[in-house]
């Protein structure tokens, strides 16, 4: 028997180079066949193309950070792909990763958000290098407010983002995040 539980459970399946190259080039065929996952078209919305553009422009100039970007995150025994999620890069200096993830509409209101944000803490906590996470949100997006809240992020200050305007910044130390539980 197939629980709610069950269906929140991600597991992330990395969405290479090759990937996003048959995504830009609008083959969602290709791109689902190379990810060995059915892709939906909100993987070619724009946001979604220029994503891909910037994550491809990351890699190329820093091939390790492939480690570190995109992954579809994937639910369910049925395997839906229900949206992606990953880092904007290594840690920093500090040991700072910024954590970035979209929910396909379709899957919205069903916590595959929460699930997949608590993968990304999971992966965090367990990375070595990592000693903080933090979100950027706008202060009107009240889903991802809600979504952070009861991970312990804390107010860390604000910041403008050339795509998204005013961002407030929220942080979470990494090793409170030890003994994460399912959402």
């Amino acid at each position: 028997m197939v629980t709610d539980r069950d269906e929140q459970q991600i597991r992330f399946v990395r969405l290479d180079g090759a990937v996003m190259t048959a995504l830009l080039d609008g083959d969602l065929t290709g791109a689902s066949a190379g990810a060995g996952a059915a892709l939906t078209g909100f993987f070619l919305t724009d946001s979604a193309l220029w994503l891909w553009r910037y994550r491809l422009g990351q890699m190329a100039g820093d091939p390790a950070r492939a480690h570190w970007c995109e992954r579809l995150a994937v639910c369910g025994p049925g395997g839906a792909v229900v949206g992606h999620g990953g880092f904007h890069g290594p840690p920093d200096d500090r040991g700072m990763v910024e954590i970035g993830y979209a929910v396909d509409p379709a899957f919205r209101r069903r916590g595959y958000a929460r699930a997949t944000l608590t993968e990304l803490l999971r992966r965090a906590a367990a990375e070595p290098g990592v000693t903080t996470v933090r979100a950027s949100i706008r202060p009107d997006n009240v889903a991802s407010l809600a979504t952070i809240a009861g991970f312990g992020f804390t107010e860390a200050g604000e910041l403008w983002d050339e795509e998204d305007g005013m961002e407030t910044l929220y942080e979470v130390p990494a090793r409170s995040l030890g003994s994460l539980s399912a959402p």
